[in-house]
């Protein structure tokens, strides 16, 4: 079985409210399907749920009142998004099921935790794909905060070994600088942590879940000796295909 997170820089514009990348979302599925592996799929919240979590700070928890309203907005709006992305995964034929996060997950001060994960192996042990994405959660210590769709990723790996783990976003792997602002940079092929380390972080693009440089982190912690973790660019066609059929494509590949 292969993991794979659909970032939220894929599959939405993330300067615009709410606005969902169909034609592009189709076409990663299309890819998916097309590669005939088993696979389990979680994605980012995007425009869906950045925008209206940064601006009432809804990752430093419960802090002021008028959070409260915003946390019903980002949990309203993120599955919206979850039940377009698995529209089109049944569209291009792969049986996906939304599983709500809050259903499976709880946090604890920021860490995340699978409080019952029986529902998940369920739908896998039938060939459901179930589909998950980040959130808003209850936090037992902060009241609510935000789950990364990379931490649920972590979550996964570590109950279900996947062959492999690929992370898809709008950038072709880990530059020495913010690809986004700067001209001149040089993609990094192989990440481990001393070269993470050398990376600063301000140079890395960010977000309310932490960036590129905490999905390193992640990324890196999931390795094994017989597990792939790659980040490749989900905006170039064909690129996830290739990638699924074992091909070799431009990309960052954590080792340990």
């Amino acid at each position: 079985m292969i993991l794979i997170k659909l970032g939220g820089s894929v599959i939405t514009d993330k300067s615009v409210y709410k606005k969902f990348n169909k034609e592009r979302v189709s076409r990663l599925c299309r890819e998916i399907k097309a590669s005939g592996k088993d696979v389990m799929i979680v994605h980012g919240a995007g425009s869906f749920g950045h925008m209206i979590a940064k601006e009432f700070e809804l990752q430093k928890g419960h802090v002021r009142k008028d959070q409260i309203a915003a946390v019903a907005k980002v949990s309203r709006d993120v599955r919206e998004l979850n039940t377009l992305v698995v529209s089109e995964l049944i569209d291009a034929g792969i049986p996906a099921v939304a599983i709500p996060t809050g259903s499976c997950f709880v946090m604890d001060d920021n860490e995340l935790l699978m409080n019952d994960a029986e529902i998940i192996q369920r739908y896998v042990k039938l060939g459901i794909s179930p589909i998950m994405s980040g959130d808003v959660l209850v936090d037992r210590k902060k009241g609510f905060g935000i789950c990364s769709g990379d931490a649920i990723m972590k979550c996964l790996a570590d109950i279900f070994s996947p062959e492999r783990v690929i992370f898809v976003s709008d950038i072709d792997g880990l530059y020495d600088r913010d690809p986004k602002v700067s001209k001149d940079t040089k993609l990094i092929k192989e990440v481990n942590e001393s070269v993470l380390k050398k990376i600063p972080s301000e140079t890395t693009v960010a977000d309310v879940t932490g960036g590129v440089r905490s999905k390193m982190r992640l990324m890196i912690d999931m390795c094994s000796d017989g597990r792939d973790c790659i980040l490749v660019n989900g905006t170039v066609d064909g690129r996830l295909r290739s990638l699924l059929d074992g091909k070799n494509v431009i990309c960052t590949r954590a080792v340990r």
